[in-house]
């Protein structure tokens, strides 16, 4: 099957703030990639899974919350709860059907998040390092306790990151959060989820989609360790697995 082009828009957001998307027009359950912490829809995974929706003929959607990459405002702005109202706007207003919720490390809580609000429209839910309540369990308790004072003092502090420049981590980011942690009672979903993990993972333990797993009310979960996998997933042979993850997945919906 030959690709199919692939749209590109701004989506207003209120208070001008304006969120960057592109849309593959194809079959459904329609594809929404969500990306991590910092990220974008022009990473790897999001452009691999583009390419291989485009080749089947699978709708897609990816797009950046606001402060991420070409969207409108600013990082340390923003938060899980703006985060997730990115999300469900980009859903509401730029699909129809049913939807194949990918979440890539904070994707995947934002995806959770979005399908709790949207649980009649969700066909199932792919993550990938999925970290749900980082902000409260990789951030603050990880902390020590002279990190935690500068950051109620001075409202922020900048952590090194492997990936580039120092993050910028505020506190209103991690009191935000509790707002929005899932880890610790019963996730209301029922629809098929499928959780991929690299055990070499310096990022999100692994062993926090095994405890996702346990927490989804959903029998239909199934998880994927990858043994030599790292945080970001992206190996030729870590995307094709994520691409006949979600193929398949999106092949049982429509059967």
């Amino acid at each position: 099957m030959s690709s199919v082009a692939e749209a590109s828009g701004r989506l207003p957001r209120g208070g001008g703030i304006e969120l960057a998307w592109s849309r593959t027009p194809g079959c459904g359950p329609t594809v929404v990639f969500l990306p991590g912490f910092a990220s974008d829809m022009t990473g790897a995974k999001a452009t691999a899974l583009a390419a291989a929706c485009a080749a089947d003929g699978t709708a897609m959607l990816r797009f950046d919350y606001s402060g991420h990459g070409a969207s409108g405002g600013q990082f340390t702005d923003g938060g899980i709860g703006q985060w997730r109202a990115d999300a469900l706007a980009a859903i509401d207003q730029l699909t129809q059907g049913p939807l194949l919720l990918v979440g890539s490390s904070m994707g995947g809580w934002i995806a959770l998040l979005a399908a709790l609000a949207r649980p009649s429209r969700v066909a199932g839910l792919v993550g990938v390092a999925a970290a749900p309540d980082f902000t409260e369990r990789l951030m603050w308790q990880a902390m020590a306790p002279a990190e935690r004072d500068a950051l109620r003092r001075d409202g922020y502090i900048d952590i090194p990151s492997a990936y580039g420049a120092p993050t910028r981590i505020t506190h209103a980011l991690v009191a935000e959060g509790r707002r929005h942690l899932l880890l610790d009672a019963r996730i209301a979903l029922a629809c098929p989820v499928r959780l991929l993990h690299g055990q070499r993972d310096p990022d999100v333990p692994w062993e926090m989609s095994l405890r996702l797993a346990e927490r989804l009310e959903s029998d239909d979960v199934q998880l994927t360790l990858i043994k030599d996998g790292d945080h970001r997933l992206s190996r030729p042979q870590d995307l094709d697995l994520l691409c006949r993850t979600v193929r398949l997945l999106g092949g049982e919906h429509r059967a």
